[in-house]
């Protein structure tokens, strides 16, 4: 077995909630989105170490709807299937009322149909199975018939979206708090159910059950939990919410996610939960994970991206509503405007430990807006041009906090935010240890500003709240802002 120190994401970043099918030699997986546009990212592998972004399943407004959504609103956790020559992907849009979505496409690129809405369930975490004679299964976290909570079934007319029974309470782990994020699977002749528990933070878990029936009763693993990390000093935590795949070779694997949290205790996740991937094998007719698989780029090798012109990238999103909705190209750039209701964000997901941001920006006519590094709204830093100055703004909760200035001239700023280890202390132990430091420059007349820095414990999720991760783009406060360029580079060395 690999040692836990070298664990690394194969998809690193906010990926969480993985979902995995294979269709002949092509690994296809689906990940949550919560209130980011478009929904429900579609990767591609052949090796499940390397993944392609190939599309999203909620890829117009005329399928998803975040624009009430809020942080962590929106899209919960995908299940993506393959069945009868189909790829359908069914998950929950807990922000408009509408209950799960089910959408199909002949190829997981695209295009996606639009989704057929089931209001009637209520609960989260949707999967989809299906029985030899065609009848399909929807298990989730919810409410039965009968009140009790856990994770629940119905049977379901796939055409029309319309369940066909009661919700019938079938499983409720082995005690672990919100019992959820199900999938439903028949191995052999044995049916097995796999789902998380102990909430998606320290205590979270993968258990499994198997029975005779889709239905039900289930038998828990006696060697459950099938995965936790929970009271380890591994570097990756908070490891749930898995779904396992037979691979092209007739072995298995399971992917799920977990968070890779620094700093002194308790200690911060920055990036979300990212998506992981280990070898399974079957021993007494349950699984059990072997070997973990490795990421295909090293950590020390840097990975380079930048916003091309004319064209928005698939892996550039917007929080609650679509990027081409605030963004539109304007020359070699793009021009982003501000949304009615507050500002506009536009980005991508951090995906390294260490990463710089640079941009070159320029902001008239009363118009205020930048480059950021956030969670959400309220906690975030954030470099914004304001006709004739650039600030460094840290938001933190409901202050927003001018961490420096300086005068600006006409023309593009170029402003970087680059996110690098905490100082040494010296200290053995030090509270001050953040999991990195978060710094904001300005060049202005060619001579670089250094406007300030904070520790980044202040954007992330234990200080946010929620589910996502870090996320780094354009804002918008007011108005309209040109950006020329905007180029990433990150690593994990």
């Amino acid at each position: 077995m690999n040692e836990p120190n070298t664990q690394r994401p194969v998809i690193p970043g906010f990926h969480p909630d993985p979902s995995i099918c294979r269709v002949g030699d092509t690994y296809h997986l689906a990940c949550s989105s919560f209130e980011f546009a478009p929904g429900v990212p579609i990767l591609r592998s052949v090796d499940l170490r390397a993944w392609e972004l190939i599309g999203h399943a909620l890829h117009s407004p005329a399928h998803l709807d975040v624009t009430d959504a809020g942080p962590s609103g929106g899209v919960f956790a995908p299940t993506l299937r393959h069945h009868d020559g189909r790829f359908w992907m069914i998950t929950t849009n807990w922000s408009d009322g509408g209950g799960h979505v089910l959408t199909w496409a002949d190829d997981a690129a695209g295009p996606w149909a639009p989704p057929l809405r089931i209001p009637t369930l209520r609960g989260i975490d949707p999967d989809l199975a299906w029985d030899d004679d065609g009848t399909c299964f929807v298990t989730f976290a919810g409410v039965a018939h009968d009140g009790r909570t856990g994770i629940v079934q119905v049977e379901l007319d796939l055409g029309r979206g319309v369940p066909l029974t009661e919700p019938k309470w079938i499983w409720g782990g082995t005690g672990g708090k919100f019992p959820e994020g199900p999938h439903l699977y028949r191995i052999g002749g044995t049916w097995y159910l796999l789902i998380a528990e102990g909430g998606t933070e320290r205590g979270h878990a993968i258990t499994v059950a198997r029975g005779s029936s889709p239905r039900g009763p289930f038998q828990s693993n006696p060697g459950n939990p099938l995965l936790t990390r929970r009271g380890t000093d591994w570097p990756v935590q908070n490891t749930g919410h898995g779904d396992l795949v037979e691979c092209t070779d007739g072995t298995w694997a399971i992917v799920y996610h977990g968070v890779r949290p620094r700093g002194s205790s308790p200690e911060w996740h920055v990036l979300g939960r990212e998506t992981f991937a280990d070898e399974v094998v079957w021993v007494d007719g349950w699984p059990r994970l072997t070997d973990r698989l490795d990421p295909a780029i090293a950590p020390d090798v840097p990975v380079g991206w930048q916003l091309p012109a004319g064209v928005i990238p698939a892996d550039w999103v917007a929080d609650g509503c679509f990027p081409d909705a605030v963004m539109r190209a304007e020359g070699e750039g793009w021009a982003v405007t501000a949304g009615g209701a507050g500002p506009t964000f536009v980005g991508r997901r951090q995906e390294h430990r260490w990463c710089n941001v640079v941009a070159q920006v320029s902001a008239r006519d009363g118009s205020v807006g930048g480059i950021a590094v956030r969670i959400d709204a309220r906690h975030a830093v954030e470099l914004e041009v304001d006709d004739g100055t650039v600030r460094a703004v840290w938001a933190i909760g409901d202050v927003r906090h001018v961490l420096g200035a300086i005068g600006d001239e006409p023309g593009p700023v170029r402003l970087e935010l680059a996110v690098g280890p905490t100082p040494p202390s010296g200290r053995p132990f030090d509270t001050g240890t953040g999991p990195d430091r978060i710094v904001a420059t300005a060049t202005v007349g060619g001579v670089e500003h250094v406007l300030g820095g904070i520790d980044g414990r202040y954007v992330s999720t234990e200080v946010a709240g929620g589910m996502t991760g870090r996320m780094l783009g354009i804002v918008c406060a007011r108005g309209e802002v040109t950006v020329r360029s905007f180029e990433y580079v990150g690593s994990d060395g």
